[in-house]
């Protein structure tokens, strides 16, 4: 329809890989994008708004509320490493963006979309949340806890007109996933922000790619 409302989204955690990706995704597409990401913008787009923000910080659930309801509410930050026994160094890290993050963001936005009776919390999650890994024990932790988080929303938020997702990918190819020497089924940071972009139609609860990836990990737990 001539003149109609764009769709607006905002992606929390869009610096690189799978967040930035689907930043451009959704403008090229014809959403009003607002990004948060701990770096400066590096897209530059009409539809697109840049905010600087930590998720760790305190000053993020205060930037969050300032910013209107979105239609759509990505949360894309997060982060992978390794375990040092000796130090712990980096381990409460991986859960304050894995995870607290994204029930802060949760915690701000969700009640409005319940509010107004409509809109759609994703948070990208990872195959990884059915493992249990002596060498990365945050990442899995903090991603089991997300997907199991997400999908308790969905059940609680469905009566009230609000979809919640848990995307569960395999490996990707963004920085964080470099360092492994092996990544079967490995998929592009774009095809991974297609499959986000189709979740935002479809509504999902849960949804894992790829299949092959989900077969694998049961094989291998």
């Amino acid at each position: 329809m001539s003149g109609a409302a764009k769709s607006t989204a905002l992606v929390v955690g869009c610096s690189a890989g799978i967040g930035l990706a689907i930043v451009r995704r959704l403008c090229d597409a014809g959403w009003d994008v607002t990004g948060f990401a701990r770096r400066e913008a590096v897209v530059e787009h009409p539809s697109y708004r840049h905010v600087v923000a930590d998720v760790r910080s305190p000053d993020f659930r205060a930037q969050l509320a300032e910013e209107p309801t979105p239609d759509a509410l990505i949360y894309c930050a997060g982060v992978g490493v390794e375990l040092d026994p000796a130090t712990f160094e980096r381990e409460i890290e991986a859960f304050e963006i894995n995870l607290m993050g994204a029930v802060i963001t949760a915690a701000v936005m969700v009640p409005r979309m319940v509010a107004n009776g409509r809109g759609h919390f994703l948070g990208i999650s990872s195959q990884a949340d059915q493992l249990i890994d002596p060498g990365a024990p945050s990442y899995a932790a903090s991603k089991a806890g997300l997907s199991s988080y997400l999908e308790g929303l969905a059940r609680a938020c469905k009566p009230r007109g609000v979809a919640v997702t848990n995307v569960r990918f395999g490996f990707v190819d963004t920085e964080m996933s470099r360092g492994s020497s092996l990544r079967p089924f490995l998929i592009t940071a774009e095809k991974a922000a297609e499959l986000v972009e189709r979740c935002l139609h479809t509504r999902p609860v849960r949804f894992t790619y790829p299949k092959r990836m989900a077969a694998l990990l049961w094989l291998v737990r």
